[in-house]
C-alpha cells in the first residue's frame, strides 16, 4: 500500500464529497493538496538549507526581518503567523549563527528589535541564484501562463486567509450526529 494519499480523493470520503457537492469537494481537496504540497516544498527547502544549520522557518524569519527593516519580535511573529515564543526561539538561533541581531528598542527597553547582519546578506547573496534555480525546477512542469495563474489564484486565497486570521477565532459548534473518530480538519 502506498503512503501517498489518493490524488483524486485526497482522503475525502464519498459521503463527504456528496454532501459538499462537486464544487465544494474540489475546494476541500484543493485545500488538502495545498497543505500537502506546502509540506513537501518545505521539506525540500529544509534539505537544501540543512548543511548550513538553517531551516525554511529560519529563512522565513530572515526574509520577514529584511522586508520589515527592524521589526519588533512581536511584529516578526505576527508576519510569520507564529507565537512570540516561537519567534524568539528562531531569532535566538539566528543570532547565535550570526544572521540576526537582537537589540533593545531605543524608545522602549521592553521591546526587542531584529535586524539582519552583513553575514546574512552575504550568505543569501552567495546562494540565492542556486536556490531560485531549484524553485524553478520544482515548478518546471508549469507553463508560464499556468505559473502566472497559479500565483494569482493563490494570492486570492492568501488574501482571504489573512483576513480570516485578523478576525477572532471561533470554534465551530459540534454538529448533531457527528461521528467520533471522524477525520479531523477539512
Amino acid at each position: 500500500m502506498s503512503s501517498q494519499p489518493d490524488r483524486d480523493s485526497l482522503g475525502l470520503s464519498e459521503e463527504d464529497a456528496a454532501r459538499l457537492g462537486e464544487d465544494g469537494a474540489v475546494r476541500v481537496r484543493t485545500f488538502r493538496l495545498i497543505v500537502l504540497v506546502a509540506q513537501e516544498l518545505r521539506t525540500l527547502m529544509d534539505q537544501l538549507l540543512r548543511a548550513d544549520g538553517l531551516t525554511t522557518q529560519r529563512a522565513a524569519m530572515i526574509t520577514v526581518v529584511d522586508l520589515l527593516g527592524t521589526p519588533s519580535l512581536s511584529q516578526a511573529a505576527t508576519a510569520l503567523g507564529t507565537t512570540h515564543q516561537n519567534a524568539r526561539q528562531l531569532a535566538d538561533a539566528l543570532q547565535r549563527k550570526g544572521f540576526l541581531r537582537i537589540s533593545n528598542d531605543q524608545a522602549d527597553a521592553r521591546v526587542r528589535r531584529l535586524s539582519t547582519t552583513a553575514k546574512s546578506e552575504s550568505y543569501w547573496r552567495d546562494r540565492s541564484a542556486a536556490d531560485q534555480q531549484q524553485v524553478l525546477d520544482w515548478f518546471g512542469d508549469l507553463t508560464p501562463a499556468e505559473a502566472q495563474t497559479l500565483f494569482e489564484l493563490l494570492a486570492k486565497v492568501e488574501h482571504r486567509a489573512r483576513a480570516a486570521l485578523a478576525r477572532p477565532a471561533t470554534a465551530p459548534d459540534a454538529k448533531p450526529g457527528s461521528r467520533s473518530g471522524h477525520r479531523p480538519g477539512p
